[in-house]
């Protein structure tokens, strides 16, 4: 089986909310919210593919020093295993606005759970929570 390297970020407002992206039609996992982000292509970074996923997907501009990994999700797809760390940024220039997505919401820590996710985006939860102070059960 394959390994397929994503790399997702937790995109934090100074009211402590993060960002979640609802999936388009016609991608695979439709309507369902994720943390912005994208494969990461050969010989690119995972800060590089941030920087880069984060501008196409969302208009807007992180520095490198801005995203600070916090933790990762490893998990087996049916047709292959996923990779994926997840960054946290508290900084960017720019207003995020939804070019790749079909909705954005900006979610409370403790409502992240309300909002149905790909698999693989769910592990990823009570690593937010313990980091900004909301129930990780």
């Amino acid at each position: 089986m394959s390994i397929l390297l994503v790399v997702a970020c937790a995109l934090i407002d100074a009211d402590g909310r993060i960002l979640i992206a609802q999936r388009p039609e016609g991608k695979g996992m439709a309507g369902l919210w994720e943390f912005p982000g994208g494969k990461v292509e050969a010989g690119e970074s995972p800060e590089a593919t941030l920087i880069r996923e984060l501008d196409e997907e969302l208009g807007i501009a992180v520095k490198p020093a801005c995203l600070a990994p916090l933790t990762f999700a490893s998990f087996a797809y049916e047709k292959f295993h996923l990779l994926m760390p997840l960054y946290v940024c508290r900084r960017w220039d720019g207003l995020v606005v939804a070019k790749e997505h079909a909705a954005l919401r900006w979610v409370r820590p403790q409502n992240l759970r309300d909002f149905p996710m790909p698999p693989a985006d769910e592990p990823l939860i009570p690593a937010l929570l313990d980091l900004l102070g909301g129930p990780s059960a």
